[in-house]
């Protein structure tokens, strides 16, 4: 799984203009599913987003996560994470996985934060979003369940 974790003041997505999820100070998490991930790249990404330290602590350092501010959670599915534009001027898609897949995944990684008691928001898996962020910092992290960067 890869994902982009955006630190935000407040995020929002739309889809045919109406607004389907909002949050305030938290993360913008843009999630895409690979073909070959398995449920150990699902606990990854479950364990990592909530607990990565982004959040300024009282000295100003970055030393506080999701769940220590008690922050939300924007998750949107993008499958074009997974784009590989080494060759050409097109990206190949073959890596992301298949709809079946990757609603599924998806919508896991949702439940589990949930479960956690995260305040969470999705988008709407497979629609065309509009998604607007305020980003804060601007602090922007790129994460791999795979750990390739």
């Amino acid at each position: 799984m890869r994902g982009v974790v955006q630190r935000v003041k407040r995020a929002s997505v739309e889809v045919e203009g109406n607004v389907i999820g909002e949050i305030e100070q938290g993360i913008l998490l843009l999630l895409g599913v690979e073909d070959t991930d398995e449920e150990k790249d699902l606990e990854y990404m479950c364990d990592k987003v909530p607990n990565l330290r982004i959040f300024e602590d009282e000295n100003g350092k970055m030393n506080k996560s999701l769940i220590d501010v008690g922050g939300q959670l924007l998750v949107i599915s993008q499958f074009t994470l997974l784009g590989d534009a080494r060759k050409g001027r097109r990206p190949s898609f073959t890596a992301a996985a298949v709809p079946d897949k990757a609603i599924s995944m998806y919508e896991n990684f949702i439940k589990k934060m949930k479960d956690c008691g995260i305040t969470t928001q999705c988008g709407e898996f497979g629609a065309d979003m509009q998604v607007e962020l305020v980003n804060d910092g601007p602090v922007t992290i790129l994460l791999d369940s795979r750990r390739i960067f």
